[in-house]
């Protein structure tokens, strides 16, 4: 009784998605991966690299999987893997796998280990889901870095200017990443660590942080109402995490 109690307190199941992944030794990867209750892990998948290996593709970048985990020394190892969905078309689209990675990395550099955060988990896989199903992959990212961001605590102001509190009337105001959000026309004149925002990408983004996430409709919006909505959301993770995500540029790359 007590071996099969201890055995057990050696054991834990979760529902994971891989989120990273790095070749350890001749045969191993260790893996990041974000669960629903246990938020971002760092385990191993012993063996994965050899082709007889049982865990071999379903412990893929983005796949999402019930995984059965033994407590380690050092990191705790993945011991059986069952896949639950492994959004293939995240694995064989280039410009996809682009911007899931991007989703995976800033949830990384967002995160801590061991921290549980289940809308985020959710957010992340409905992000995937979203992409893998058809889902414009520019819009997509913009909701999701929104709403991650409210998760996180890091939610941008849209509504009132961060400086003076005043309503934000229809005109051209600006952003700053550095105070969390928009300002006024008049404060945003003065204050130089900012950038214009048009009317309408102030409209895209207001709509895209308060529509819950799953019930964001289908929004056709011009090539430069597109880039003007990736800088200033751009800008805002570059001043938060102090760097650009590699994901971002290799979205570039490929599109």
């Amino acid at each position: 009784m007590a071996n099969e109690i201890k055995e057990n307190e050696r054991l834990y199941r979760t529902e994971a998605v891989v989120i990273r992944r790095m070749n350890v030794g001749e045969a191993d990867k260790i893996l990041t991966i974000y669960t629903p209750d246990h938020g971002k892990l760092r385990v191993v998948a012993k063996g994965v690299r050899r082709t007889t290996s049982r865990l071999g593709g379903y412990v893929e970048l983005f796949t999402k999987s019930r995984l059965l985990i033994a407590k380690g020394r050092n990191l705790d190892i993945v011991t059986q893997s069952e896949p639950i969905n492994i959004y293939r078309k995240l694995r064989e689209d280039l410009n996809l796998v682009a911007h899931a990675s991007y989703v995976a990395e800033l949830l990384d550099r967002l995160t801590e280990e061991g921290s549980q955060n289940y809308p985020a988990y959710e957010l992340m896989v409905d992000t995937f889901s979203g992409l893998n199903s058809g889902d414009d992959p520019n819009i997509t990212l913009r909701a999701y870095e929104l709403h991650l961001l409210s998760f996180m605590g890091y939610r941008p102001q849209l509504q009132q200017c961060v400086r003076c509190q005043a309503e934000l009337r229809p005109v051209v105001n600006f952003f700053s990443p550095e105070l969390g959000g928009v300002l006024c026309n008049e404060c945003g004149n003065i204050e130089r660590r900012s950038a214009e925002l048009s009317v309408d990408a102030l409209k895209v983004l207001r709509h895209l942080q308060r529509t819950p996430f799953n019930e964001i409709p289908k929004l056709r919006l011009s090539d430069n109402l597109r880039r003007e909505l990736e800088q200033a959301m751009r800008s805002y993770t570059r001043y938060l995490l102090e760097r650009d995500l590699k994901s971002a540029e290799f979205i570039h790359t490929v599109s």
